[in-house]
Order: structure tokens, then C-alpha cells, then sequence
């Protein structure tokens, strides 16, 4: 049976009346996560809670899924095309879930459960959605691991929203890449008073390289970022110190420019070493490739959004409007047609994303409130995505034209 997009109206209102039955649920599964919050790859509670719920609604679930311990799969349909939502659901360590993954979550699950019901309303409709646990967004580059274990293969689309501070709400935005690497000095311990010229200080070596890197920022471009912090600097003032650890996070607007300032950066790390007598080695930790956002998907969510909360503007330009921060989507973005929309939840004191004061604002009944909305505007473009083959189409050509670029 042919489904033409003139019916997309009342099969929305099947998602919006689903999602709001599933509320209770939903606000339940949302205070949980926000309530135990648990650093990248040891979200074990939020793991368990979620597939608990999947189960009860009748779900066939995968836990630990894709080699991963707090990753899950779960998926309705019958073939066709795909449209996954990522769960995300790790906190920031001291201050919880001050950048509202518990939202996230909770976005995605009632997006997933209001695609599903209007797939088990008419079972004609060809589709999948696929609801994945995506872990450790916070540095540990969960996705990145996921794209690796084939986990977004043959999807059609993926979609989640993040909640941000005010102003306001984005449906078409971009974000920067991002290189993380730790540098680790190694020198030559000795006693500080009676013999430290048999030293060979790495924390010389750590202070220089930091020094190098802050002179460094005054010749990058605007939009660029380097950011450090000295994890090992010694443990006695009267031991020169041996070995010395920094963590480093380069950013640009696009991988290629990240990866072509973190080589500048690599070098004051390198003349420090000469300058001291120390060695350098590099670990690469992650690399968050640019967010690369379907202008289609973003167009298509703005539109329904329009139905669902007309009080709220989702305004899409003609280019992606530029954010200043990274996430492991950007390379979900690489491998298939992506949508990652920012909405404003209400703070206090003008508190922002990664401060105590958002970890307060994410637990709200207000936040789960404006959460609920967008989650039907996404299980709203994930319908338009299975049954209008124009959209389909239209959203597959922008992302292989982008994919040339």
C-alpha cells in the first residue's frame, strides 16, 4: 500500500497521542538516569533501566550491544528504510548530568516509541526504527566505536536533540571537530636539594609545552580552540620530577583544519622536550569529526514542529548555524544523513552546559516537558523518512553531495 505524505497529519497525531501516553514512563526513565548519573562506559544503571523498559513494552532488546558493556539495540519494522535514534546517557564527572543527557535519552526512547506505534497502527507501512544505547559521549567517543562495529550501517537517517541554555532553538547547526591526545614527558628522577643536576625535570617539560600552546592561541583563527590540563606533575617538591601527563583537545571548524593545528600544537609539546632533555610520547584518545547536519531532515523537523509547539521558532538559513562545541555525531554525520537539533531548556543565573547549575536545570519537569516536544518532531521526520520516497531521496543526494566535499 502506497502512503503519499497528505496523510502525514493524522499519523502524526497518532505519534504525539502515543508519546503522551508513554509520559509517565518516560518521566520515570528520565529522573532515573538524571538521579545515578555515571561516567562513559559505566553507565551500567541507565543501561539496565533502559532495556527493563524496552522489555516491559514487549520489545526484543540487545544489551551490551555491538562489543560495547552499556550500549543496547532494539528495533520494530518490517524491512525498508531505517531511521535510528541515539540514547545517549553518560554524566560529566563531580557535576552529573550537567550537559542533559538524561534528556537525550529520554528524547530518543519516546521518539522510537511514537515511530513504533504508528508502525504497529498500520502494518502496511514499510520501515525500521532502531533505537540505539550510544555510551560515553562525554570524551569516550561511544559512536566512534559503534560506526567501527557497524552499528549505523545501511541506516537511512539518524536523528537526537540536545538541550542547551538560551537563547533559543536550532534545527539546522553545525559543531567543531575536535582531537584529544595525552602527552606524557619522561625524565630522570634525582634529589631536588642535594643533587638535581642528575635530574631531568618533566615538569619543566609540562610547563613549557603549556606555556607554547597559550603563546600559540594568539595565531589561530577565531573559531579555533586548544585546551589543556596537566593530569601528573610530580608527587614531592625535593624529587625532580620524572614523568609529567597533559590531556590536550584541539578544535576547528572541519577535521582537516583540527588535524592540521594539532600538528602546531604536537611541536610545542616536541620543543619542550629538546629544551628540558625529556622524551614526548602522544596517545591519541578521540577525534569528534565536524557535525555535519541534513539540511532536508532540518527542514522537515521545522515544519512539524510548527504543528506540534507553534509557540516555538525552529529557524532553518541557508547555512548551518555554527556551535561551539563537539560531539561524537559529527562523525554519525560522516556515515549517514544525520540531524542533531539544540533546544532551550529554562536555567537559573544563566547557568550553561557542563556547570552545576545545568545539571539542576536538565532535572526539571519543565526540561522533560520542552524533551517530549521535540521528541515528536523527530519521530514525526523518521515516518516522513519511511513512507515519502521524494524526502527519502532528497535527504540521500544532499548527503552524498556533501560526501564529495
Amino acid at each position: 500500500m502506497a502512503h503519499s505524505y497528505h496523510n502525514l497529519g493524522d499519523l502524526q497525531q497518532t505519534i504525539n497521542n502515543s508519546i503522551d501516553n508513554f509520559d509517565p514512563v518516560l518521566n520515570e526513565i528520565n529522573k532515573n538516569i538524571h538521579e545515578n548519573p555515571e561516567l562513559g562506559y559505566e553507565e551500567f544503571k541507565a543501561h539496565d533501566n533502559i532495556v527493563s523498559l524496552l522489555r516491559e513494552q514487549g520489545f526484543e532488546v540487545t544489551p551490551h550491544a555491538h562489543g560495547l558493556e552499556t550500549s543496547f539495540s532494539c528495533s520494530y519494522g518490517n524491512g525498508g528504510r531505517i531511521v535510528a535514534f541515539n540514547v545517549e546517557y553518560d554524566a560529566l564527572p563531580g557535576i552529573g548530568h550537567a550537559c542533559g543527557h538524561n534528556l537525550i535519552a529520554t528524547g530518543s526512547i519516546a521518539a522510537f516509541l511514537g515511530l513504533v506505534a504508528v508502525l504497529k497502527s498500520d502494518p502496511s507501512i514499510q520501515g525500521t526504527a532502531l533505537l540505539l544505547g550510544t555510551p560515553a559521549e562525554e570524551g569516550g567517543g561511544g559512536k566512534v566505536k559503534l560506526i567501527d562495529a557497524g552499528a549505523y550501517k545501511n541506516v537511512s537517517a539518524c536523528l537526537m536533540t540536545h538541550p542547551f541554555s538560551p537563547p533559543g532553538n536550532v534545527a539546522y547547526g553545525s559543531c567543531m571537530a575536535s582531537s584529544k591526545f595525552r602527552a606524557t614527558f619522561t625524565g630522570k628522577a634525582a634529589h631536588a636539594a642535594a643533587a638535581p643536576h642528575e635530574g631531568i625535570n618533566a615538569l619543566d617539560a609540562a610547563v613549557l609545552a603549556y606555556n607554547g600552546t597559550s603563546m600559540l592561541r594568539q595565531q589561530i583563527k577565531p573559531d579555533q580552540r586548544i585546551q589543556g590540563v596537566l593530569l601528573e606533575g610530580g608527587e614531592r617538591a625535593n624529587i625532580i620530577t620524572p614523568k609529567s601527563v597533559l590531556d590536550y583537545n584541539v578544535r576547528g571548524s572541519t577535521l582537516e583544519e583540527t588535524k592540521e593545528l594539532q600538528k602546531r600544537v604536537v611541536k610545542c609539546f616536541e620543543g619542550a622536550a629538546i629544551a628540558t632533555g625529556c622524551s614526548v610520547e602522544f596517545l591519541e584518545t578521540n577525534t569528534y569529526a565536524d557535525l555535519r547536519p541534513s539540511r532536508a531532515i532540518c527542514v522537515a523537523f521545522s515544519e512539524i514542529m510548527k504543528t506540534v509547539a507553534p509557540d516555538h521558532s525552529w529557524t532553518v538559513g541557508e547555512k548551518p548555524e555554527p556551535g561551539a562545541y563537539s560531539t561524537d555525531q559529527g562523525n554519525v554525520s560522516h556515515v549517514c544523513p544525520s540531524f542533531h537539533g539544540v533546544y532551550a531548556i529554562p536555567v537559573k543565573d544563566n547557568a550553561v552546559n557542563h556547570t552545576p547549575g545545568f545539571h539542576d536545570a536538565a532535572g526539571t519537569e519543565e526540561a522533560h516537558r520542552l524533551t517530549i516536544l521535540t521528541s515528536k518532531g523527530m519521530a514525526g521526520v523518521g515516518l516522513r523518512l519511511l513512507i515519502d520516497e521524494a524526502f527519502a531521496k532528497e535527504v540521500k543526494e544532499q548527503f552524498d553531495e556533501a560526501q564529495k566535499h
